[in-house]
């Protein structure tokens, strides 16, 4: 009776409406999570009537149907070395310069499926790609930047936050070029690469990184550990909750950025999820039941990476609220 006593007394006003705002926040944020997910199972009718059904009158799967019936694709493709083949090599004026060796191979693909699954398996392969290389390169530069002192260190760290301001359509031209030129256009490395050197990231690990206490490491080196069991064994756990914020932020962006996508990527199989549902919309007239069964799919895998990492996301989000 005490401590109910005690908990009815400690509900101030304050307390109450910030109880209530952060409720309303909550229903905000997750009714569009519920709209879809139920507009998904309505009728054509239901989702174009003027009054909107905030439930279903009858569950249907006709929109998942489409979804998966539109077109298919390949489970998987993979191309295996099978040797070097001499070719001759030419200068631009066509004159032959000496042997060329090419590297020949064969592509082996999947079974049939409905192109939905190889989209989402492209869009999750890409995010998770661009998630772990990402935590990868911005921790180790972000440590370097941090804790290391070399020439240019000022200047490298300013080009990086001034980096962070500039638009990517100002670089689209260039990366295309490049990528062309490695080979990967229209290959999912074209999307994951220029992500990998993400100059937030590195921002948001260096400052991380500043938290490091100078005489941990100090005790390491005197102890004999290497740089690199160093930083494996003392930096990478003490900035854990940096790399599960960048994790989900890297995650997320990766997974939205619609627009390199649609620039980078143009044929079927190598589609992510988004592109290929603005591909399928494009071919008919508008259907939003199609356009929310595509949303929902690709909401699972954005929902189940940031249960897995929602722990550390918050510590790393309180973390930078104590610094700043």
């Amino acid at each position: 009776m005490n401590n109910l006593n005690h908990g009815v007394h400690h509900a101030t006003p304050y307390k109450v409406i910030t109880v209530i705002l952060l409720i309303a926040l909550a229903f905000m944020f997750l009714f569009p999570l519920y709209w879809i997910i139920t507009g998904s199972f309505k009728t054509a009718k239901e989702i174009n009537a003027t009054s909107p059904a905030w439930w279903p009158s009858e569950w249907v799967t006709t929109n998942y149907e489409k979804l998966f019936s539109r077109r298919t694709a390949p489970l998987f493709e993979l191309s295996v070395p099978t040797g070097i083949s001499v070719n001759e090599k030419v200068d631009g004026e066509g004159q032959r310069v000496g042997p060329r060796y090419d590297i020949t191979t064969k592509k082996i693909t999947g079974p049939e499926v409905p192109a939905a699954i190889r989209w989402l398996i492209n869009t999750v392969w890409m995010a998770v790609a661009s998630m772990i290389l990402t935590c990868i390169t911005a921790t180790m530069a972000g440590y370097s930047l941090a804790k290391k002192r070399f020439l240019g260190r000022g200047l490298v760290f300013s080009v990086i936050v001034c980096a962070m301001a500039l638009p990517k359509q100002v670089i689209l031209i260039p990366l295309i070029r490049e990528m062309s030129a490695l080979h990967l256009y229209d290959k999912m490395g074209a999307v994951i690469f220029p992500i990998v050197g993400w100059p937030f990231g590195v921002f948001l690990m260096k400052q991380f990184s500043e938290s490091i206490p100078g005489e941990m490491l100090e005790a390491a080196r005197i102890d004999g550990a290497s740089e690199a069991k160093t930083f494996l064994r003392i930096v990478v756990p003490l900035v854990k909750p940096g790399i599960g914020a960048l994790a989900i932020f890297t995650f997320i962006n990766s997974w939205n950025d619609y627009f390199m996508q649609l620039i980078m990527l143009s044929s079927t199989s190598n589609l992510t999820i988004s592109v290929g549902i603005a591909q399928l919309q494009a071919e008919l007239s508008t259907d939003y039941g199609l356009i929310m069964a595509g949303a929902a799919l690709a909401a699972v895998p954005i929902l189940t990476v940031f249960i897995i990492f929602q722990k550390y996301f918050t510590q790393g989000i309180t973390m930078g609220a104590v610094k700043g």
